[in-house]
């Protein structure tokens, strides 16, 4: 699903000042951001903190194709380009349909998105397995950073051994930019989820934390039903981009 200089002045006393004296200052530790409890609004971190993205030429050409397909399956378009007109369309989907409606949305433009032959070549070539689950993790820290931020391969226990079968995100690109638990619910974490499990044939897991900002997709694990789904009992952030009607229903589906 992106480093301070610090210069220490010393400015020399005067001979009659006692050096052993001095109170020696205090250093406080910057905090980008607070966490709370899944009871109350969660904040988000702060422009200081916030990851800036340098897209490339084939980033750039992603985001463009997806943030079409799904203009094209709102029917909104966008004023702006890049992922900014994908984030506006995104948030007017939250305001335009309800969380089923934007599920659906989402899985209509994967659908527009990506060749439906070539997925069920994919499906048929490449049937569940440790060398697919595997494969399938690299191929998305490598081709699907531009959409969720930088990401990486980690190690889990499946069926009793260890397989490189999780991909971390470290901090979901688009959950940064929308500020907004429910569009990462339905606009992501479900919508993804049935996609990926009925297009190729793997059941996929999306794991957020919704504190740091960061995602676990863990190929090969069935999710969970909403119902016991730890995402949905969270709250939305404070500053959440969607209107105040979503905001009251963001940890639902």
């Amino acid at each position: 699903m992106v480093a301070m200089l610090v210069h220490q002045c010393i400015s020399p006393l005067p001979a009659r000042v006692d050096r052993r004296n001095m109170q020696k200052p205090r250093h406080y530790p910057f905090i980008s951001y607070v966490l709370t409890k899944p009871r109350t609004c969660t904040e988000i971190t702060s422009d200081e903190s916030k990851n800036v993205y340098k897209d490339n030429w084939f980033d750039l050409l992603a985001i463009n194709h997806i943030s079409k397909s799904f203009q094209a399956s709102t029917g909104f378009r966008s004023s702006k380009g890049g992922y900014d007109g994908f984030v506006e369309a995104a948030t007017m989907a939250t305001k335009l349909f309800t969380p089923t409606g934007q599920q659906r949305i989402v899985n209509q433009t994967l659908d527009m998105a990506f060749p439906r032959p070539i997925l069920n070549m994919i499906r048929t070539l490449m049937p569940q397995s440790r060398y697919t689950r595997e494969f399938f993790a690299v191929f998305t820290t490598i081709f699907f950073a531009w959409l969720v931020g930088p990401c990486e391969v980690k190690e889990s226990e499946f069926n009793g051994r260890k397989e490189k079968n999780v991909v971390h995100i470290k901090k979901c690109r688009f959950l940064e930019e929308t500020n907004c638990v429910g569009m990462c619910t339905n606009l992501c974490k479900m919508p993804s989820q049935a996609f990926i499990q009925e297009s190729l044939g793997m059941p996929t897991t999306m794991v957020p934390n919704f504190e740091d900002m960061s995602c676990e997709m863990i190929f090969g694990q069935q999710p969970p039903p909403p119902a016991s789904d730890p995402a949905f009992t969270q709250q939305c952030y404070k500053q959440c981009k969607a209107t105040q009607r979503h905001q009251k229903n963001c940890a639902s589906s």
